[in-house]
């Protein structure tokens, strides 16, 4: 086998590969002879007879599974690592000639590791205190807030249920129509000119109003135009914030005990959130400062992977089953890039300090999965069974593992926030 290697770009190689014609032949004969043992034809199964009917089928067998040996035959010898699949271009393939073809594939790059040693890290500090506390258990029991109907006039916070028909010039248009739709006065998820209108309304009512679409409106086909809309009010409902008692806690997963379980909903809530948060947010700063110090020129071919997948990830959380829905590919190009490059370099970390998996952390993360169920006995049976959640798992685990090898070389600045900061940071 001959193999030569050209490269046309920072990371795009073109090789070469001739096999010679007697190695094809004598692969091509092998397998004549063990399928003229398999099979009869009209009573014979001479090697001719079989050569006739199949030779120029399993030649191409062949000639598929030969490309495919050689290649990785060639790049092992070539000391090469492709970052995926290759384009393969025949170039001579005619029975009796030596098998010639091209691959044209990107390479995995060389990665000389720098900076690993001081990365700058901000330690984020905080406690929980009994503002803070407060602060949740509202905000809690506003996540099940009830509604009771009223009749005096709506307010802010109020819930009107209402019929609406908007126009443009005296035409309808789309989404400018509504039955029955709730909407909480002041919460800011409809026009903030619509919102006011509703202010004093009561069940029964009904009024024209004129109000004009902001410039940036995200529909572009109603943005900046006057509109006018009328509106009839069906319901005027009062928010009813839940009492702390014990179906209120259970309903968190806390056991039963009303205002004296504060301490254990802080526990089971709080300090987890709060521990995730710093953990989140070092996190980052230690993948930054990676990223910083080791630029990568990145295969396309990876990139272009994860750009799809992160398409399918949004359109899994939008509940979209068509690709046309999907959203657009461009807008993922830089979290994919971030993304290759962090598994290549993190990959790079554990080949070169030889790091093995800790399956007692694995363990440890599965049960923390498990436990968030009613039923955690069943779910960590679950998810252990399932060969793409124990993937994700570990490949987790290992990246924290690298995380903490490197905080342990990272020059580390501690810095106290409030509860409520630190949990808002980047929101």
């Amino acid at each position: 086998m001959q193999v030569s290697v050209e490269s046309t770009g920072a990371l795009e190689r073109r090789m070469e590969v001739m096999v010679p014609a007697a190695q094809i032949d004598k692969v091509v004969d092998e397998r004549l002879q063990k399928l003229s043992r398999q099979v009869r034809l009209k009573g014979f199964r001479p090697v001719k007879v079989v050569r006739q009917q199949f030779g120029q089928q399993v030649r191409q067998e062949v000639l598929g599974d030969v490309v495919q040996s050689s290649f990785n035959e060639a790049v092992k010898q070539e000391k090469l690592v492709p970052a995926g699949g290759p384009r393969i271009e025949p170039i001579s393939t005619e029975q009796g000639a030596d098998l010639k073809y091209r691959a044209v594939f990107e390479v995995i790059p060389q990665i000389l590791l720098a900076g690993l040693e001081g990365i700058e890290v901000t330690r984020p500090g905080a406690e929980v205190t009994p503002a803070d506390v407060d602060a949740m258990i509202q905000n809690l029991r506003e996540q099940r807030t009830n509604y009771g109907a009223v009749e005096r006039a709506a307010q802010d916070a109020d819930r009107v249920t209402i019929d609406f028909a908007g126009t443009i010039d005296g035409q309808p248009f789309e989404g400018g129509q509504g039955e029955s739709v709730a909407v909480v006065v002041g919460a800011g998820r409809m026009l903030a000119d619509f919102e006011a209108a509703l202010r004093g309304m009561r069940a029964g009512e009904q009024k024209s109003i004129d109000l004009t679409f902001p410039p940036n409106y995200g529909a572009k086909a109603v943005a900046g135009k006057p509109a006018q809309f009328s509106i009839a009010v069906k319901t005027v409902e009062q928010p009813e914030l839940p009492e702390i008692d014990d179906t209120f806690c259970n309903a968190y997963g806390v056991e039963s005990g009303g205002v004296e379980r504060k301490p254990s909903i802080t526990c089971f809530y709080m300090r987890r959130e709060l521990g995730d948060a710093i953990r989140s947010r070092i996190k980052k700063q230690v993948m930054d400062g990676l990223l910083a110090a080791n630029p990568l020129e990145l295969p396309k071919i990876l990139v272009d992977a994860q750009v799809r997948e992160l398409q399918m990830e949004a359109g899994r959380r939008m509940g979209v089953k068509e690709a046309s829905q999907l959203p657009p590919a461009h807008n993922f190009i830089d979290a994919a890039r971030r993304r290759v490059a962090l598994i290549l370099l993190v990959r790079e970390i554990i080949m070169r300090e030889n790091m093995t998996l800790d399956q007692a952390k694995v363990q440890t993360r599965f049960q923390e999965l498990a436990d968030q169920f009613p039923d955690a006995a069943q779910a960590l049976q679950t998810y252990r069974s399932n060969p793409q959640v124990r993937q994700q798992m570990e490949d987790g685990v290992m990246e924290d593992q690298v995380v903490d090898w490197l905080l342990e070389r990272a020059k580390i600045i501690d810095q106290q926030f409030t509860f409520k900061d630190l949990m808002n940071f980047g929101a």
